[in-house]
């Protein structure tokens, strides 16, 4: 796969774009390009397919949007770009209508949680720009109302978000419904395996083009590390928001998780909105524009939903819940530090997610610093401070109400780790049901428990909740809480 020298153009006009949109973009205030534009407009307008590494928030859009519009517009043909979920693709269709519209070039937008009607009618209009998401794509040509064999133009826009999300079949539907004879980009922050599959299989020699390593993050975002346990996450945030007077995108594993963090960060007197799969299309879009406008200051947002986010001046990033692959760290801290713009990520990591740290700081090629807790604010009535932590497809999302985190205490007590219990109700002779070895005195609050405390935590009727020793200090996984690393 050839790759394409790196040089960046002082301004649009050396790069090959035709006149009329050159007037667009100065028009829309557009001067200066990005590196990934003024790289990627070039070939992209010489009709070579090719293949973008680009990090969120540098530009894409315009990248594959101009040369596929100056196409567009003196060749015919239709354009179409796929896009993962129904934010992104609202997002890019905005921006391709700025431009295509001047040139009178007419776009549609095909994404679910909207009517089939109105896009059916949008496509009897004849687009010459298709934009949507898998799975509504593939709903309309199996009703026959999109037929993608005048496709002259194919756009595969964050391909490994796509792949994550499962859409390898739907993409590959895709590609077997348009022309061979036909120019196809493919931009992507990393570059999985399945991504060179693609290309070899179905793309023309594509030139590859990188304007930062594979998985690699904004130098100028600064990363923060807690090693905090479940129930201090709610006053950490509390803390951070108190200290913070900008806007801050708060990310949770789970929808679950993020509804919690909405509500809590509600009683603290936040304005705060939330994003998710359980979110009509219409609630998503009023918490995205009120976060956008500063009607909210807070945004809460699952991995999937948040790619749509595309908002300018995030200044804070903060993980809630380390996420489960380290590539969406590298999705998630895209959000700020955009455009050479300075921003900030700060994680909250379980004891037991050393792991997990440490293989996102391999991909990201960054250190995350530990830092020490801070004094954190006292409990206040209505914010939930139980334990319970969100972990998705391996953990559900919190178990019972008022709950108990088995995670961290697994990790405690399967090193041996003195504890004390602090639950008042907890019967501690029900710990004489475990193997001996499992137990030093079931009869003293004071125990070193060598196994998991899974075992005997169905024998109490009521959730337990312990606080290590301060002999302990929770220091396993590979973190430590007091901002150590072992």
């Amino acid at each position: 796969m050839p790759e394409h020298p790196l040089q960046t153009a002082e301004n649009f006009y050396n790069l090959g774009i035709a006149p009329k949109l050159l007037e667009s973009l100065d028009r829309l205030n557009f001067k200066v390009p990005t590196p990934i534009q003024s790289k990627a407009i070039p070939v992209a307008i010489d009709g070579q397919d090719m293949i973008g590494i680009a990090q969120t928030g540098t530009g894409k859009t315009l990248a594959f949007g101009i040369p596929m519009i100056q196409r567009l517009a003196r060749q015919g043909g239709k354009g179409l770009v796929v896009l993962p979920t129904r934010e992104l693709a609202l997002q890019v269709e905005e921006n391709l209508k700025a431009i295509a519209g001047l040139l009178g070039l007419r776009t549609a937008i095909l994404i679910g949680g909207a009517g089939m009607e109105p896009q059916i009618r949008q496509i009897r209009a004849k687009p010459h720009v298709v934009v949507g998401t898998p799975g509504r794509i593939i709903d309309h040509l199996e009703r026959h109302s999109l037929e993608l064999g005048d496709v002259s133009v194919l756009v595969f826009d964050e391909a490994d978000r796509m792949l994550d999300m499962g859409f390898m079949p739907q993409i590959r539907q895709i590609l077997r419904r348009v022309p061979t004879e036909r120019q196809t980009l493919l931009f992507s922050a990393t570059m999985p395996d399945d991504i060179v599959r693609i290309a070899s299989q179905y793309m023309k020699t594509p030139v590859r083009i990188e304007v930062a390593p594979p998985g690699t993050i904004a130098e100028r975002v600064e990363h923060e590390l807690y090693v905090v346990r479940k129930e201090q996450k709610n006053r950490l945030l509390e803390k951070i928001l108190k200290d913070h007077a900008g806007p801050v995108l708060v990310f949770s594993r789970t929808k679950f998780g993020a509804r919690r963090i909405c509500r809590a960060g509600q009683a603290m007197g936040e304005n705060v909105a939330e994003i998710h799969s359980d979110r009509s299309l219409a609630q998503r879009r009023e918490a995205l524009d009120g976060f956008k406008s500063g009607k909210y200051r807070v945004l809460v947002a699952t991995d999937i939903a948040s790619r749509g986010i595309d908002v300018t001046g995030i200044e804070l990033v903060i993980n809630y819940d380390i996420p489960e692959n380290a590539e969406d760290y590298v999705h998630r801290i895209g959000r700020t530090g955009r455009a050479g713009q300075s921003g900030k990520a700060i994680s909250f990591a379980m004891p037991d997610q050393g792991d997990e740290v440490l293989a996102i700081e391999k991909l990201a090629r960054v250190r995350l610093p530990i830092s020490k807790l801070p004094d954190l604010p006292q409990e206040r009535e209505g914010v939930h401070y139980g334990v319970g932590i969100d972990r998705g497809a391996r953990g559900g999302d919190g178990g019972r109400s008022g709950g108990y985190e088995p995670a961290a205490l697994d990790v405690i007590l399967a090193a041996g780790q003195p504890w004390t219990a602090v639950n008042p109700n907890l019967n501690l002779n029900l710990l004489k049901k475990l193997p001996a070895p499992s137990r030093s005195n079931a009869n003293s609050p004071d125990l070193s428990v060598p196994t998991s405390v899974r075992a005997w935590t169905g024998f109490s009727a009521q959730p337990v909740r312990v606080a290590a020793s301060p002999a302990s200090a929770a220091a396993v996984g590979g973190l430590g809480e007091g901002g150590k690393r072992n």
